[in-house]
């Protein structure tokens, strides 16, 4: 574990983040293409209990963004609020599974050396793959959760329509039930075009629009009140996710959500779900009035859009989980009232 991820969980009551791989070989994709081995990486906290005819009952599955992995939820304002003891999802209560999906962390990914010749994996790809993380390699035949931020949060509607009957509740954060368009296609496809054509250049083009997308006015305002400081910050930023970011792993991972379209299938999500998503996400704008109108068409449906304020971080507020706990927690104790 690297010495920064341990400082932060040093600082957070957490039990033991467990991490390992789930290899799959001759992985046929979506598209036909194969891989020889997919290896799944990912973490887990907690211990898997099972009632009296050995049925799982206190799994979570959590699942990360576009370009992130498991750790992006293992600081002090995610695990930190929800994991740790007394916390909604207690890990002395829960077991927390989360994975790194193809293309991204420790799991398969075209940097790893394949490059543009990894196969074209998409949205329902990942989800097959970590269904069978959850049920072939970690024996959990039912989940107490299924959540996710973003990406994640798009695959927890797909989840509910795939498997509607694996899971006691549906959380996604930061995502709309509908097909990628429009501004969020654009500024997209901005980026792959950027990639694709040229590697080098291309990343930084796709790091500042993604930064753009996910960025919250307030919050960079109040950290960067002056030319100056807003300048240093951004360079500050440009060094680190250079270095931290592959061209060929954002291409795909930016390119994986062409398949995602949930909408036609909606009313086959049988699990209760609330979607939750703030109204400073430039990614998931609320004028739309996509969130609100669709929810109506999932049988036990519900939404809930955060207000802008001082403690919103634009699209980022899915992973600050004191901002919207109070209303997962209602949730969650309103339908399912054993928790």
């Amino acid at each position: 574990m690297h010495l920064l991820l341990a400082a932060i969980l040093a600082a957070v009551v957490l039990p033991p983040v467990h991490e390992a791989d789930f290899v799959i070989p001759q992985y046929r994709f979506a598209d036909g293409e194969t891989l020889q081995d997919v290896r799944i990486h990912y973490a887990t906290l907690g211990t898997l209990r099972r009632d009296a005819n050995g049925h799982a009952t206190n799994a979570v599955l959590v699942l990360h963004g576009t370009g992130g992995s498991h750790q992006q939820f293992l600081n002090d304002h995610y695990a930190g609020v929800l994991f740790t003891p007394g916390g909604l999802l207690d890990a002395q209560k829960y077991f927390i599974i989360i994975p790194d999906n193809v293309g991204h962390g420790a799991s398969s990914k075209p940097s790893d050396g394949l490059r543009r010749k990894f196969p074209h994996y998409g949205y329902r790809d990942m989800v097959d793959l970590q269904h069978r993380l959850v049920t072939e390699h970690l024996g959990v035949d039912h989940l107490y959760l299924v959540t996710g931020t973003s990406m994640g949060g798009m695959q927890t509607w797909l989840w509910g329509e795939r498997y509607p009957s694996a899971m006691d509740a549906l959380v996604p954060l930061a995502s709309l039930p509908v097909q990628i368009a429009g501004r969020n296609r654009v500024w997209r496809k901005m980026a792959t075009d950027a990639l694709r054509d040229d590697p080098e250049h291309g990343l930084r083009t796709a790091i500042d629009l993604l930064m753009i997308a996910t960025s919250s006015p307030l919050q960079w305002q109040k950290a960067s009140p002056t030319a100056g400081a807003a300048d240093r910050w951004l360079d500050d930023q440009m060094k680190t996710r250079l270095a931290s970011n592959n061209a060929d792993d954002l291409l795909y991972a930016l390119e994986s959500s062409s398949d995602y379209d949930p909408e036609p299938a909606l009313e086959s999500i049988t699990a209760p779900l609330l979607a939750i998503n703030s109204a400073d996400d430039f990614v998931n704008p609320p004028e739309l009035a996509i969130l609100e109108t669709r929810i109506k068409r999932v049988p036990h449906g519900s939404a809930i859009v955060i207000p802008t304020s001082d403690a919103t971080r634009g699209h980022g507020t899915h992973t600050w989980a004191s901002v919207w706990e109070p209303q997962l927690r209602a949730f969650l104790r309103k339908v399912i009232p054993s928790s």
